[in-house]
Formats: structure tokens, sequence, C-alpha cells
């Protein structure tokens, strides 16, 4: 395998300029994969078109959701909610032939390989409080007091779990087992939506955002899981950072409006090969 490991995520193609990103992506070689590290679309029809369009042209595609495409919009004509439309979500990409979070991961031999692709589905339990508050009912009284509260909170059901820390909780101890029984000579790339770190957030222009944005329990799973790298993206702030000597990148496209700022829209970023033109 000569290809390279390639990575986005929050591609958002309900907005048209987003859309005409994904019909025009193509590989460099037919031997690229594509990491796409959730926030497809809202709504099912849209996340089947914009996978599947990507599968017919990478070799592979790991998935991993981000909290978009788990709201149930009233518009959707799928509106199941929570853990179902997560499994639901799961169907429809092995029908396309795409790696979810539930399979096994698969092995990337390629140039800087091998390593085991993961693909993770983490959620948040809101201990990324904001400075000040102690627990998660002050923590939101502040982001409504700041007008900062995160449409999860009205679309992102939990179902059947009683709230969003609990399914959180679940989904930890689920994948912290999974990722344990690999081969533990096999390092690991770790996608996730949310960062596993919360530094990543302290760059955000409203602070009490980061109460959605991840977990304070995975902050050492980069060293746990022996991660070569770790993609992640939710915060639409495309970067590379490092902790520990482990590279970190956000790989977001984000909304057309946050574009102009950076020079324009961000494509899929290299993960590996490791600093290879």
């Amino acid at each position: 395998m000569t290809g390279d490991l390639l990575a986005i995520s929050d591609l958002h193609i309900g907005y048209a300029e987003n859309r005409r990103i994904v019909e025009e992506l193509r590989p460099g070689g037919a031997d690229d994969w594509l990491i796409v590290a959730g926030d497809v679309a809202e709504r099912f029809d849209d996340i089947e078109w914009a996978l599947k369009t990507l599968r017919g042209r990478f070799a592979e595609v790991v998935w991993a959701p981000g909290n978009h495409e788990l709201w149930t919009l009233p518009d959707d004509p799928v509106q199941l909610r929570g853990e179902a439309r997560y499994r639901a979500l799961v169907e429809l990409c092995r029908g396309l032939g795409v790696h979810t979070p539930e399979d096994p991961y698969p092995v990337w031999d390629g140039p800087g390989g091998p390593v085991a692709v993961a693909p993770l589905f983490l959620l948040y339990d809101y201990t990324f409080r904001p400075r000040g508050t102690a627990t998660k009912a002050e923590a939101l009284a502040a982001a409504h007091a700041a007008g900062v509260v995160c449409t999860d909170e009205l679309l992102l059901h939990p179902d059947p779990y009683p709230d969003r820390e609990s399914w959180c909780r679940a989904r930890l101890a689920e994948t912290d087992r999974r990722l344990a029984e690999r081969h533990p000579a096999l390092p690991t790339v770790l996608v996730n939506h949310f960062p596993l770190r919360r530094d990543p957030t302290y760059v955000l222009r409203h602070p009490e955002f980061a109460l959605w944005c991840g977990t304070e329990h995975t902050a050492d799973w980069h060293l746990r899981h022996r991660a070569a790298a770790v993609v992640y993206g939710h915060l639409h702030i495309p970067r590379s950072t490092v902790a520990d000597g482990v590279p970190f990148e956000e790989v977001s496209l984000g909304y057309p409006r946050e574009w102009t700022p950076r020079g324009g829209p961000a494509g899929p970023r290299r993960i590996l090969p490791r600093g290879r033109a």
C-alpha cells in the first residue's frame, strides 16, 4: 500500500458550498483512505449521500459520529432518537462498506503503519466546565447566562439513557474495553468527533461551549492506547498540536462563514505518513 491516510470532519453538507466540496473531493491515489470524523449532516438522506459518494472514491472510509448526525430534526423522515438513531447510522454505514465504531478496527498498513484506525463514539459528560463552576447545574446556568447553549439540548436525545452523561459513561466503558483488546504492540490512530483533551477548547471564543465538547475521562487515552495520532473535529478550529509527543489534528471543514479568515476551506489533512509533502 502506498497511499495516504487522510481525515476531514464537520462537512455539514446541508450548506450548498459544503456539498459542492464533497462533490469535488477526490483522493490523490487509488490507495488513499479517508477518515470522516463526524458532523457529515443532520438528515439521514444527506448522510447517506455523502458517505456513499466518498466510499465510491476512496479505498476505505472510516466514520465516527458527531453530534449533528444524532440530532432528530422535526422534518427528517427518520425520527429515530438516541441509541436507536446511532445504531441505524451504523447499519447505514455497514451497508455502504464504511467502517464504524462498532466494527473491528481496520489496520492501516501503508506508510507510517501499521496502526489500528479506531473510530470512537464517546459523547460528552459536562465535565469541561466553565471557571468558577463545580457542578453540571452551575455550568449550564453559566452557559445560559452567557447565551451560549448547544442545540444538542433540544435535538440530541439520549434515549434510552436518562441523560447524555449516562450515555457517555456507557460508551467510555465499552470503548475502553475494545481498545484494550487490540494487540498491545499495535499503535492506534484515535478518531473521535469531540477532542479527547480539554486544552483544545481553551481557544474557543465562547468558553462556555466547552461543556458540549468532551469528557475529562479521556485526557490520557492517547498514552494509554498508544496513539500514533489523534483526529478530532467539532470545534471548527482546524489546527495541529502536540501533547506528550502525540500529534493531535483538528480536521474540520466547518461552515462557509468561517472560511474567509482562513483563506478558504480546508481540505482533508494527511494523518499518515507524517511529514511527507
